[in-house]
């Protein structure tokens, strides 16, 4: 089945729960002359470009894969030809500033078409993703001269970005880099070093790839404060902007991996004929700090794509459940009907159904935040938005990544033995999203940041705050009385009460009893996850109620998909409470040498 963008459900989410006249609203959007009439339009577009250019892509990278001949990455055919098109029309910079060529959009518009590229083609979107990363990171911190040389080229598509952070030695613990960086007389450094599981390391979609490279200067700190970032091209920049020599830097393998086959994922080799040349990003030793503004977009954006995949298997897995014809109805039927009929069936469609929306509810919320941390004039604006982006970010990476290894799995099942079958497609959805939970900061490393930073370091702050919005929520289901609503309402107060019990045992526990606390981390990010996306489900149902006479089908399924969502998936949350408030010391009871 051919991938269709959900615009209309994503127009409603931008809408009704995001709030998008609220962020065009602002001077700055208001006088770029972007208002809520232009998202439609975009999205359409998007929509075509991604199920006409990028979706037929996917099944053939997938079978035929990025390879590596004589130094060279060869991506799979048409992958060119189609990034080319992505740059020339403007994708790459719907998000960045006008200044240098970009569209200056709100965020909350660009998630709705990174999520379309994800779903149509993973492996291919994940060279943008990567760009757009980047190029925060170089706008962040990044001398005028650096911006002025390297971010038009990368807005403009004809460059492309990478992050090169893993070493063999250093994975998820960056305080282990080793690649040195050795200043030069004329004020550029020397980079020295391996960097592995670089994504479009390199490849031939783009006539230079820009790499942000995390290495230390000699004599720096050890640990994390002595890391360094620096900017190193492919290909050298001549001063009149045009490209020169090849650098020092070659692709020596690619990686053979279980999903996202297309994208090639590089083992890069910095400095074997002297030095790769670079150039120093804001200052030394505040590497870290610099690279944290790329990981925090790229955590946001692999939850994006976790929406994204399991949006491709929930509508593969429907068309499939509707043309499957199967066993007889249990109303007594005589004939055999299409499989969706069977209320186990329904269940896994519900199932998938109900946590992507709820995720893509959730993370458009937080993108809607963001724009307004930067375009609001009022402080405590400012303050209270970026509190709850930062608070929303490792759940939309930890949970909808988590969310989309399950619908992906449900896809499977839905299919029975035909998903198992490659030939199907729905098994490399299965695949390719395993890879969500791991790579930016596995689950745990974004549980554990949700404890610590997000919990904790605020004394639950912004978790009671957002508790608080719930509960406002959950009278206004109560005030509209109808049945779906008191339902909905009951459940959503059960799972809020439980979030906050937890919040309150996190943040007193923390310091007294560590391992305990943290063995609940997952489990408190899942339990987060759920509770905040029925809130969102639960304000669409609102949403729908209001909206219904325009489109009853619609808004009606917005309704069902709510209360099934609560009564349904909502209630894992007192399992999960349970978990976190009494099993941290079953969880660490064995000796390390009892395993």
């Amino acid at each position: 089945m051919p991938y269709v963008a959900p615009v209309k459900d994503m127009l409603f989410v931008m809408n009704e729960l995001a709030g998008l006249s609220e962020v065009v609203g602002y001077p700055q959007y208001e006088q770029a002359g972007i208002d809520i009439d232009l998202a439609p339009a975009i999205l359409e577009e998007a929509a075509k470009f991604n199920q006409d250019v990028i979706a037929p892509l996917n099944w053939p990278g997938d079978q035929n894969p990025s390879t590596l001949q004589d130094g060279e990455v060869r991506t799979t055919p048409g992958f060119k030809e189609a990034f080319s098109q992505f740059g020339m029309a403007g994708w790459q910079g719907v998000v960045h500033p006008a200044q240098f060529g970009g569209q200056g959009l709100p965020r909350l518009i660009s998630v709705a078409c990174f999520e379309m590229v994800n779903s149509a083609n993973m492996s291919f979107a994940l060279c943008p993703m990567l760009t757009d990363g980047a190029i925060e990171a170089l706008l962040t911190a990044a001398s005028s001269v650096l911006q002025e040389c390297f971010v038009p080229k990368m807005i403009s598509g004809e460059w492309t970005g990478t992050m090169n952070l893993t070493e063999p030695q250093a994975g998820s613990d960056l305080s282990m880099v080793r690649t040195r960086a050795l200043a030069q007389a004329d004020g550029s450094y020397k980079i020295i070093g391996t960097k592995i599981y670089i994504t479009y390391g390199d490849h031939d979609m783009a006539k230079n790839i820009v790499h942000l490279v995390l290495a230390r200067v000699p004599g720096a700190p050890e640990g994390i404060k002595g890391i360094s970032l620096f900017v190193a091209p492919k290909f050298m920049v001549n001063a009149d902007g045009s490209l020169g020599e090849r650098n020092d830097i070659q692709c020596v393998s690619l990686e053979h991996k279980l999903g996202i086959k297309a994208s090639p994922t590089a083992v890069l080799q910095f400095g074997d004929h002297g030095g790769a040349v670079a150039y120093l990003v804001g200052e030394e030793n505040r590497g870290l700090e610099y690279m944290f503004v790329m990981m925090n977009a790229a955590r946001f954006s692999v939850g994006m794509q976790g929406v994204a995949i399991a949006e491709r298997a929930y509508q593969k897995s429907v068309q499939y459940a509707k043309d499957r014809v199967q066993s007889r109805d249990l109303n007594g039927s005589p004939e055999p009907v299409a499989i969706i009929h069977q209320p186990d069936v329904k269940r896994m469609l519900m199932t998938m159904r109900g946590y992507t929306e709820a995720s893509r509810a959730l993370a458009y919320y937080a993108a809607a935040a963001i724009d307004i941390q930067h375009a609001s004039p009022d402080e405590l604006m400012q303050k209270e938005h970026q509190a709850i982006y930062e608070f929303l970010v490792p759940i939309v990476k930890g949970f909808s990544t988590e969310m989309s290894i399950e619908v992906a799995s449900l896809g499977v099942q839905v299919h029975g033995g035909m998903g198992f079958i490659e030939e199907t497609g729905v098994a490399q959805y299965y695949r390719d999203a395993r890879i969500l939970t791991i790579y930016e900061g596995t689950t745990a490393i974004q549980a554990n940041d949700l404890v610590g930073r997000k919990t904790v370091r605020d004394k639950g702050a912004t978790a009671i705050l957002l508790a608080g919005k719930i509960i406002q929520t959950e009278k206004a289901l109560m005030e509209m009385g109808t049945r779906d609503a008191k339902a909905t309402s009951i459940q959503l107060t059960l799972a809020r009460q439980a979030f906050e019990s937890v919040v309150v045992y996190i943040v007193s526990n923390a310091k007294i009893d560590t391992k305990a606390v943290y063995a609940g981390s997952v489990a408190y990010l899942r339990l987060c996850g759920l509770v905040l996306g029925a809130w969102q489900m639960s304000r669409a149902l609102l949403a729908a109620h209001r909206l219904r006479d325009q489109d009853p089908s619609f808004y009606d399924a917005k309704i069902a998909t709510a209360r099934f969502f609560a009564e349904n998936l909502l209630p894992q949350t007192q399992s999960l409470a349970t978990s976190i408030l009494e099993g941290g010391h079953s969880t660490n009871a064995l000796a390390v040498e009892q395993f």
